[in-house]
């Protein structure tokens, strides 16, 4: 079958990703947490693409670099599991993995692992694929849109009613530059970038999509621009890191409390040998109070042998807990999950380089608190998520409101030092 995207649209993907390592861009990784044959829709692949370009409105407009967007999209259908089997009122039956495997229901047939799903998944991401291109190029993502964007559900809520506000001074300064001359049919004005990624777990669906680049030799997996491996994947001695460390896509590597310095020193330069920036993004998923404790030590490591990493904030999985027979996470701890990372970055001088959220464009109750004020007894009311909780649209632009802030204080602070060093230069 054709690939699902092309050897330079990955390696434009690792540009990109490089500068967010060097803290010149800020990655905004986001989707569902797992996608579904009997979710899918145009709607909702429009809802999570127009979201995305309200958060990183709000990143680039407050923080003032640009942003890459990367969606956990066209891919995202293998779900790792903690154990084998899954008991109910005492039947034990093989885990669901994601609709590219098996199915969901508790019946022993859904659970057989069916190779025809694979095939399914792909015409699905290739649908998927060619709706976001269109959304990206088509003029849906201009900038003079910008108003639009908001969803209907959010528009009496304070997150809302703040994107507008800031969707009103962007107007007014693109209003502006046209009345100085610009261009507004440009790229720049008209278009934007979007790449898709996923776990790569299903080996056997990514190296039947593993392609020769004619131009440059190299090997690339063609289902996704990047793909990542996670904490119970990541082994030195395992077939993922085999697998990926052989393609030429950038990577991600998510770890968590356990992982050892030397350990992610010795992993970073397996998966990265050439130590080429944009290649590798390590995504930190701690909790806020593990990460403070942790993530000093493991930046000073990869700092002091010289490696280079875009580190990512994953704020969302270890945070997951339960509410009666609801799973759940609390705004609340998210949110201190990524204030952690960003602190942590500040003490030691390194670049917090994006965040990657489980996240939708619906209007669902799956996650707790936030502007939108989700209480437990909400949870039964749009639980919808067909794996893990997901933020909504509300709780998602919320944060990206909070990384905006963050990334301004961080350019406010550089300019401050530069301009001491600057002074200090004079006197001399």
């Amino acid at each position: 079958m054709p690939p699902l995207v092309f050897a330079g649209e990955c390696r434009n993907l690792q540009a990109r990703l490089a500068k967010c390592a060097a803290g010149e861009a800020f990655l905004l990784q986001g989707g569902d947490c797992a996608e579904s044959f009997s979710q899918f829709s145009a709607n909702r692949i429009r809802d999570a693409f127009r979201v995305m370009l309200q958060m990183a409105v709000v990143m680039m407009f407050g923080g003032g670099i640009p942003v890459v967007k990367v969606g956990r999209m066209a891919g995202q259908f293998a779900k790792p599991r903690s154990a084998d089997l899954e008991t109910i009122d005492g039947v034990a039956l093989p885990s669901y993995r994601g609709d590219i495997i098996n199915g969901q229901e508790f019946t022993a047939e859904a659970r057989v692992p069916d190779p025809n799903r694979m095939v399914q998944a792909y015409n699905q991401s290739a649908a998927t694929l060619n709706l976001l291109r269109g959304f990206a190029t088509g003029g849906y993502a201009g900038l003079k849109r910008v108003m639009k964007w908001n969803l209907d559900f959010m528009a009496k809520s304070d997150e809302g009613k703040a994107y507008l506000d800031v969707a009103k001074r962007v107007d007014e300064a693109i209003q502006f530059m046209l009345a100085c001359g610009l261009d507004y049919s440009t790229a720049h004005m008209s278009e934007t970038e979007f790449y898709v990624s996923h776990e790569c777990l299903l080996l056997d669906y990514e190296s039947a999509l593993t392609r020769e680049d004619s131009t440059t030799g190299l090997w690339y997996d063609c289902s996704g621009h990047m793909v990542w491996c996670g904490e119970r994947t990541r082994q030195l001695d395992g077939a993922h890191l085999e697998f990926l460390r052989g393609i030429g896509n950038p990577i991600g590597v998510k770890i968590s409390d356990k992982m050892d310095p030397s350990q992610l020193v010795s992993m970073i330069g397996a998966f990265n040998p050439e130590n080429t920036p944009g290649r590798l993004a390590i995504v930190v998923r701690m909790g806020a109070d593990k990460l403070r404790a942790k993530l000093p030590s493991l930046v000073s490591a990869v700092q002091s042998a010289g490696q280079t990493v875009t580190w990512v904030c994953d704020p969302m999985h270890a945070n997951t807990e339960a509410v009666g027979r609801y799973k759940t996470r609390r705004y609340d701890n998210i949110r201190a999950e990524v204030e952690a990372f960003f602190d942590v970055h500040e003490a030691e001088g390194t670049v917090p380089g994006g965040i990657h959220l489980e996240m939708t464009g619906d209007n669902v109750t799956e996650c707790l608190g936030g502007g939108s004020s989700i209480a437990e007894t909400d949870l039964d009311s749009r639980y919808h998520t067909h794996c893990d909780p997901r933020l909504n649209a509300e709780q998602a632009l919320e944060m990206s409101f909070y990384v905006a802030s963050r990334l301004r204080q961080r350019k406010e602070r550089i300019a401050a030092e530069s301009a001491l060093d600057l002074t200090a230069d004079v006197d001399l």
